[in-house]
């Protein structure tokens, strides 16, 4: 189970973090992402870190330098640090999990999703 939180309405410009709090599988083990949907656009990957081999990090161009993902094993929660954002930010967040994911960006190859959390610039 992921279950995401933070999201909020903020100032262009401003910072905003979100967190995902999982539970129920070996969270140490799986590869996590962010993806954000838009109203009337695709889900899309915001970023993804990986702890087997690594603490590999994964972004999209439009929010590198930006956004930060890292995660706590100990806590089981992955976070999102957002800075410097802008209206095109807006969007639902969703956490994902998963164990052989593909390509990061891919949403196919997530196995559980939190319902999402609603980040409004």
């Amino acid at each position: 189970q992921l279950v995401e939180s933070g999201g909020d309405l903020v100032q262009p410009g401003g910072s905003l973090s979100v967190s995902c709090a999982a539970s129920g599988f070996t969270f140490s083990s799986y590869y996590m992402a962010w993806f954000r949907q838009a109203p009337g656009k695709e889900r899309e990957g915001v970023a993804a870190i990986r702890t087997t081999g690594g603490m590999n990090t994964y972004y999209d161009p439009s929010v590198k330098g930006r956004f930060t993902i890292s995660r706590d094993v100990d806590k089981n929660t992955v976070y999102l640090q957002m800075n410097n954002l802008k209206p095109e930010d807006t969007a639902m967040y969703y956490c994902a999990a998963g164990q052989y994911v593909g390509a990061w960006y891919n949403p196919r190859g997530y196995e559980d999703w939190g319902q999402g959390t609603q980040g409004t610039v």
